[in-house]
């Protein structure tokens, strides 16, 4: 990944730009069909058994999309690995686009029967293939075109994304919550988000057609060294680390789905918050995490990549039981305080992760490594967290339970990086020349 110093900072913001504004349209499609299971899809689609059961099921087909990007990692790893990162983010963008206005249009339990959660549970998976490519191509376009001294800032962008994304998924759900009648959400409303979706994919796929492939790669097919079977090589050669990189990145996704998903749930189901409040509350936390994350990148370039993970990962287990006894209050301004602070812990894992996990590996494996890594994470901290807090949280009291699993799940994370060694780029010397690629601690 090694560039000059002298890369102009314009062209790489419009590469951080179209990188965010990929991830942003991506994330929105994943991050609309968690807002709607937490609300409307367990009675919908699921109509047959108690709420309880039905919100767990509707969880479940969240749960469904996790377990695909792992899938969808290890396909558009290879095609990134072999043909380029650059067909990597349009073909994911289209696959995830399409799945979610799909989404929109399945009939529901009422009209076709046991049809209607099927279709959702394919759709969902689709979702998860598409989106599990695209995290690995958009961050390999920042880091492989990015200065060494800048590499984690502008890897930041595509981290910012899911925030944006998150905020257009909810800032969309939560004025159709206020402006329609209960009826009204249940009967259409809630699908308007999903449909939405298609304007906002063809808008990326026009900014993403315009990229170049990055020098990396270029680089790798004028050697032809290009790895024949990036899997395959990763397995033999990288095991250990896309182990490592899953286990310490699980404790940043359980903790996002805790405060954006599993709450929204907890809070109007259980504490009878006013969803419109938890939607607007949980927001201000995503967009605060947004705001956050190019500064933590500010301090990963200047410190490293694991002390940032280190810290984050320590925050996040000493801050889960403080999290649910504020949630537990049920008022706004106290979950409020909950939700950023807990959000503002996983970013300062997060925000270095773009620029982290390409550095751990070689060019030919790079985009299969990085996102094998950072989908499985999801699995492990993404895919059963909903399901997990919503059976510990049932009873009278606060769910302590919830916040020893994710407290537990911290724990794991913090030894995970532990066992990473850092890869800051080492002082460049003095005079013109490219920067030094990076040196492990």
């Amino acid at each position: 990944m090694q560039r000059d110093r002298s890369q102009s900072s314009p062209s790489m913001f419009r590469l951080a730009t179209a990188s965010l504004a990929g991830t942003a349209i991506e994330f929105y499609d994943f991050f609309v069909y968690g807002t709607a299971a937490a609300l409307v899809l367990g009675p919908l689609f699921f109509p047959t058994v108690s709420p309880l059961i039905g919100t767990l099921a509707a969880f479940g087909t969240f749960g469904v999309g996790f377990l695909a990007r792992p899938l969808g990692s290890i396909l558009f790893g290879h095609i990134g690995d072999r043909h380029g990162r650059r067909p990597v983010l349009v073909a994911s963008l289209l696959l995830t686009g399409l799945a979610t206005v799909a989404v929109g249009l399945v009939p529901t339990y009422d009209s076709i029967g046991i049809a209607a959660p099927v279709l959702l549970l394919v759709l969902r998976f689709v979702q998860g293939i598409g989106l599990g490519g695209e995290w690995g191509g958009a961050v390999l376009l920042t880091a492989e075109h990015a200065p060494a001294h800048r590499r984690v800032l502008w890897s930041s962008f595509p981290q910012v994304g899911p925030s944006v994304g998150f905020v257009l998924a909810n800032g969309l759900t939560l004025a159709l919550s206020a402006t329609l009648t209960d009826a009204q959400f249940l009967s259409w409303g809630w699908r308007v988000p999903f449909w939405a979706a298609g304007l906002l994919a063809a808008a990326g796929l026009l900014l993403r057609s315009q990229l170049s492939e990055t020098p990396a790669f270029q680089e790798l097919a004028a050697k032809e060294s290009r790895a024949s079977l990036p899997l395959a090589e990763l397995v033999r050669g990288h095991w250990r680390l896309v182990l490592l990189t899953a286990g310490g990145l699980a404790a940043g996704y359980a903790v996002f789905y805790t405060v954006t998903t599993w709450s929204l749930a907890y809070a109007t189901e259980t504490l009878h918050v006013d969803r419109t409040v938890m939607l607007a509350c949980i927001m201000v936390a995503v967009a605060a995490q947004g705001v956050a994350t190019p500064l933590a990148a500010l301090l990963g370039d200047r410190y490293g990549r694991r002390p940032l993970c280190l810290i984050g990962c320590t925050a996040m287990a000493l801050w889960m039981v403080p999290l649910v006894a504020l949630l537990q209050t049920g008022r706004p301004v106290l979950m409020l305080v909950g939700f950023v602070v807990a959000m503002l812990s996983f970013t300062a894992t997060f925000a270095v992760t773009g620029a982290y996990l390409p550095e751990l590996y070689e060019p030919r494996v790079r985009c299969t490594g990085a996102a094998v890594g950072y989908n499985l994470a999801g699995v492990l901290g993404g895919a059963l967290t909903p399901i997990v807090a919503t059976a510990a949280s049932q009873g009278d009291g606060p769910p302590w339970g919830v916040a020893g699993y994710l407290t537990a799940i911290a724990l794991l994370s913090l030894g995970c990086f532990a066992l990473l060694p850092d890869t800051r780029p080492a002082p460049a010397a003095p005079g013109p020349g490219p920067a030094a690629e990076y040196a492990p601690a």
